[in-house]
């Protein structure tokens, strides 16, 4: 058996909590590159991805705060206009700040509740 990286731990620590509480809930999950930033919410009980946003084919200057509050703005969009409005948030491995935390904020601005 492999040893995980540090990063893996927390994905898998902060998967197995949602797990518990997510009471059926879609998840809501965000993955962060250097260049950009993804999020989407997905119906683990099917399977499917309902909604999605990033920063891939904007002509956003890099994948900063100010572009993951849009990409928030634009899963909450996508999402309330696929019927979703709680989800449960999905971090992965990455602590909930700057970026992660620009995108949560303005995601909860947009009308979903978690």
């Amino acid at each position: 058996m492999a040893k995980l990286s540090l990063f893996a731990k927390r994905r898998q620590r902060v998967r197995t909590q949602l797990r518990a509480r997510a009471g059926g809930r879609p998840r809501l999950s965000v993955h962060r590159t250097g260049r950009h930033i993804y999020a989407q919410v997905i119906d683990d009980a099917n399977g499917h991805t309902v909604a999605a946003a990033s920063t891939l084919g904007k002509d956003a200057s890099g994948a900063g705060v100010t572009a993951a509050a849009e990409v928030g703005k634009a899963v909450a969009e996508a999402a309330k206009a696929a019927g979703i409005t709680t989800v449960v948030f999905d971090r992965g491995g990455f602590l909930f700040h700057g970026r992660i935390k620009a995108l949560a904020d303005a995601a909860r601005e947009g009308g979903l509740e978690f």
